[in-house]
């Protein structure tokens, strides 16, 4: 029977476990969006997880869309994040980055002088975005046009190929949760009539060819996406996922990528989960559903053959040595609500919405 504790054999990276660290926001990185020291203690403290995926890393400036995020689109910011990956290989530890462009997700505040959000189609998300000029409600993007999308999968190779320099392993690309990928996926925040919109093919096309652009540029073997189908996060609206997400699986399932992450929202997903598992024939990692922070109990899953890795995000911010403590079977640090929004992880992180 396979456990968590196993190895595991990543497209040709060797795992020490199937416990991932799973992204969450940590809004910690300096001047310029280049990680701090800070950043490289952190993420060196969780390096003994199977697989270390960082918070998510803006693929340009315009991508932005919380305060003090990191960037992978500057000389300073892939310095930066080099003494990251050095940390965590120090300790023997795997690390890939997840480039996320946040989309609509953001506001003017956030960005360079002159730039304002960008999205899929002019139609502004609910809600509001916490700034360092306080709370705002997100606004209307600037539709991109055809060679502006064209110029974002650019931006993603670019920052990919910046990953690889600065010693990531691999990237994850952030098609989950309501940011840009997502909102290209979903009907709601894509009513294009173009080939970028219209359809289920036309919808995907985006996440399809972002993923078979970086693919191209630093290996499928280092390659992954995120996805979350049906979650309402970031005012997402997608009733009837499955035509969707089973498309998109198999667009890119040739490709022999590293990893396929799934964000599950509530307990009913999982019959989509295991849909999308049969489509897939590589590594399938599972941020399953759960009442709170994802538990002990979540490790039956590798078990019971629903997924090869699970991630872990609460559990991991309150416990930095979780695998041990899992292997042993506990005790845990409590994953409060103080662990995700003040003191020393100061930030943000999904929890509240998805049970991470």
């Amino acid at each position: 029977m396979t456990t968590a504790f196993d190895p595991l054999d990543l497209a040709g990276t060797q795992l020490a476990n199937r416990i991932a660290l799973a992204p969450m926001t940590r809004s910690r990185a300096g001047e310029g969006g280049i990680p701090t020291e800070l950043a490289a203690e952190y993420y060196a403290q969780r390096a003994s997880a199977g697989l270390v995926i960082t918070e998510g890393v803006q693929p340009s400036a315009v991508g932005q869309g919380y305060p003090s995020t990191p960037g992978l689109h500057s000389d300073g910011q892939v310095a930066g994040w080099r003494r990251v990956t050095d940390a965590v290989h120090d300790k023997r530890g795997t690390i890939f980055a997840q480039l996320l462009h946040a989309g609509r997700i953001g506001h003017p505040v956030l960005l360079p002088d002159g730039l304002t959000p960008v999205g899929a189609s002019p139609v502004a998300a609910s809600g509001q975005v916490f700034t360092h000029e306080g709370p705002k409600d997100f606004v209307i993007p600037r539709e991109l046009t055809g060679t502006e999308i064209r110029a974002t999968i650019a931006d993603f190779v670019t920052a990919a190929r910046n990953a690889v320099d600065a010693g990531f392993d691999g990237v994850e690309l952030h098609g989950a949760n309501g940011y840009l990928i997502h909102q290209f996926l979903a009907p709601n925040s894509n009513l294009r009539t173009d080939a970028w919109g219209g359809s289920v093919e036309g919808r995907i096309r985006f996440a399809a060819e972002t993923v078979r652009a970086v693919a191209a540029e630093i290996g499928a073997a280092r390659t992954a996406i995120r996805i979350s189908p049906g979650n309402p996060f970031n005012d997402i609206d997608e009733p009837a996922p499955e035509a969707t997400y089973r498309a998109l699986v198999q667009a890119v399932e040739p490709l022999g990528l590293a990893y396929l992450h799934i964000v599950e929202g509530k307990a009913d997903d999982r019959a989509l989960t295991g849909a999308l598992s049969k489509e897939f024939n590589g590594t399938l990692v599972l941020n399953p559903a759960s009442e709170g922070p994802t538990g002990p109990e979540a490790l039956a899953l590798i078990e019971e053959g629903v997924a090869s890795v699970i991630s872990y995000g609460a559990l991991f911010l309150a416990n930095p040595d979780l695998p041990e403590r899992l292997r042993a079977g506990g005790p845990y640090n409590a994953a409060d609500r103080a662990t995700f929004y003040g003191g020393d992880h100061r930030g943000y992180t999904d929890y509240p919405a998805l049970g991470a």
